[in-house]
């Protein structure tokens, strides 16, 4: 379904609250966790596609994004949802190039903002288009774009949007790999290499018992073992990605650039906690 008609009469036929899964399609296990999480609790579950050029920078990956609609759309269908939209760009933006643009704050410059100069202004203001058209009660997003999913739920609050933003755990790999359509650009060797992020966050998150510096060491000392990982960000913040709390709830996130992909991956840690 490619229209905004044909999408809207869609949309009207559609029971109940409604759930949103916002998506760039190359859909693997991770989006197969939203798309559930949303169809268990929700009446109708929408799936949007749509690869979106307002958050690529100039130098990066939007041509060669992979684009795979017919599978994606058999995994919507064996999943449960109950519509798709896959519209083209003038089907979003119909009006051409955006005179509106939503800036997320000071925190939309920091961490994946300041390696992405503009990304996330524009990762908010298509899925603030999104929420427009769709008019969802609630909108489900995977927990490994943890700064993506702070800022949607700071923009769903701030803007009075009344929609319920979902954050839905990382799923990963046997071996730990975060699930990112960008693991499809590495090579087997790296692949194998890139495990070192996960295995950094988690020697970092079992470090928790003994405070924040110790999280911070357990994960560096593994990644600078790594020579083929480069880092570019190893951060320990609160949960809302503010100031770190003496005890309680916080994030362990990291980005790193294996061979000409780069990653990122997150986990929860929890301060206050007995050894």
């Amino acid at each position: 379904m490619r229209s905004r008609p044909e999408f809207f009469a869609a949309r009207e036929e559609l029971l109940g609250p409604t759930a949103l899964v916002p998506t760039m399609g190359a859909l693997h296990a991770g989006h197969v966790a939203l798309i559930d999480a949303a169809v268990r609790t929700n009446e109708s579950t929408v799936v949007s596609i749509f690869v979106n050029p307002l958050q690529f920078g100039p130098s990066e990956d939007f041509a060669r994004y992979p684009r795979t609609l017919d599978a994606d759309l058999e995994a919507c269908r064996a999943g449960g949802a109950n519509l798709v939209w896959a519209p083209q760009v003038e089907d979003v933006y119909p009006g051409g190039p955006m005179r509106t643009i939503v800036d997320p704050g000071p925190l939309g410059v920091e961490l994946e903002g300041a390696s992405r100069p503009g990304h996330f202004a524009g990762v908010l203001t298509v899925v603030a288009k999104l929420f427009g058209v769709v008019r969802p009660a609630t909108a489900y997003f995977g927990e490994k774009d943890y700064q993506q999913l702070v800022l949607i739920r700071q923009m769903a609050t701030d803007l009075d949007l009344h929609v319920g933003v979902v954050g839905v755990p990382t799923v990963r790999e046997p071996d730990g790999l975060a699930l990112s359509s960008r693991n499809a650009y590495l090579s087997p060797t790296e692949r194998t290499q890139a495990t070192a992020l996960s295995r950094a966050l988690m020697a970092g998150q079992r470090a928790a018992v003994f405070g924040p510096e110790a999280v911070r060491t357990a994960a560096a000392v593994l990644l600078a073992a790594e020579p083929e990982v480069h880092l570019d960000y190893l951060e320990l913040r609160g949960e809302d990605l503010g100031p770190l709390p003496r005890d309680g709830a916080a994030r362990l996130l990291v980005a790193a650039r294996i061979g000409t992909t780069r990653l990122i991956d997150n986990v929860p840690v929890v301060f206050g906690a007995k050894p």
